[in-house]
């Protein structure tokens, strides 16, 4: 048999409701606006997200600087918990520190959601964790997308990325080609797992026969709290610690862990050695070690042990990196240092004990 008849098909028999789409924009209005920068221009709702690029005038060779990424399959634990107004900054630590590793600030950003069904109050939720993260970096949310893709993901399934726009003067570009030997290496702590390795994670507990609710003592909350806490925003720290002191590279703490990380932004003829002594990773990880029999090394080669950030800094400005990041409420410590080597970065010694 054909179409029923009397009436055609229609867009929302086949699972996009249009109106629900259009609430999720209404309700998240105020909070995208309360991320403008004084270079947006226009409002919500156009074809295209405009920024006002005289700004830039100011700079004497301005380097436009950018990124894309996702969120992962942290989103799977936000979704089972139904709290949804953190993942957004999970998305935001994703994008803009990509960006400020190199010194650039982040101007803008856009993002991307795609869901098996709008409900316009979960959507606000979302773009509301993404707004404040934004507030937080600096950057402006000045566009994104909401896509309904029925019958490729569940009703409660979504998922979220975004791409981002940041300047940095072409000569205050902070990389490899600045990194000395005798650097000290200042580490930035991370608020916990971040949005890494949540597949090894979500394999770890299902294996173990963990669920979500279960109380932790060793964390004083729930194992779904734990998991769902937000990635640390880095951005303005960093961009101040640039300002203020001799950094020469930094490193932002994702998929790989420290030492592949690290070694990105080290130059052939040199070798970064991280000293585990000098900081106890929060216990979330050794526990994900413990219920999976993850070795160390697995654990390192996948999550950040505690460690969001990187920088390597003139050694006589060691002292003050840390104190400036301490009074901007980042708890950071010197971790190990550059010397002569082969371009590579390795963890010596073992860990702290907290």
């Amino acid at each position: 048999m054909g179409a029923s008849r009397g009436r055609g098909a229609s867009y929302a028999e086949a699972g996009v409701d249009i109106e629900a789409g259009d609430r999720a924009v209404a309700l998240m209005r105020d909070w995208i606006e309360k991320t403008r920068r004084p270079e947006v221009v226009g409002g919500v709702g156009g074809f295209a997200g405009l920024f006002d690029a005289s700004a830039l005038r100011s700079y004497r060779r301005p380097l436009l600087a950018t990124s894309t990424d996702g969120v992962g399959t942290k989103v799977a634990i936000a979704q089972a918990l139904d709290k949804h107004d953190t993942i957004g900054f999970d998305l935001i630590g994703m994008l803009v520190d990509d960006l400020v590793v190199c010194g650039a600030e982040p101007l803008f950003l856009t993002d991307y959601i795609a869901c098996g069904k709008v409900v316009p109050e979960r959507i606000a939720q979302i773009v509301k964790g993404i707004a404040e993260a934004c507030v937080v970096a600096g950057c402006a949310l000045i566009g994104g997308e909401t896509a309904e893709h029925a019958g490729l993901l569940e009703p409660d399934e979504y998922d979220v990325a975004g791409a981002t726009t940041g300047v940095v003067e072409a000569d205050e570009v902070l990389g490899p080609d600045r990194v000395r030997a005798g650097d000290v290496v200042v580490a930035m702590a991370s608020s916990g797992l971040h949005s890494n390795g949540y597949s090894l994670v979500r394999h770890v507990i299902r294996e173990a026969g963990w669920t979500l609710d279960r109380h932790v003592d060793d964390f004083g909350r729930t194992l779904g709290e734990e998991l769902l806490e937000p990635t640390r925003v880095y951005a303005k720290d960093c961009l101040a610690l640039a300002r203020e002191t001799g950094v020469h590279a930094m490193a932002h703490i994702t998929g790989g862990g420290l030492a592949a990380n690290t070694a990105r932004v080290v130059p052939a003829g040199l070798e970064v050695a991280l000293d585990r002594s000098t900081w106890s990773p929060p216990r979330v990880f050794s526990l994900l070690g413990e219920l999976g029999g993850v070795e160390q090394a697995e654990l390192e080669r996948t999550f950040n042990m505690g460690v969001g950030m990187l920088a390597m800094v003139d050694p006589r400005d060691a002292d003050a990196a840390v104190g400036i990041l301490a009074n901007r409420g980042i708890h950071a410590w010197i971790a190990g240092s550059v010397f002569a080597g082969e371009g590579s970065a390795h963890l010596a010694g073992s860990y702290g004990r907290s």
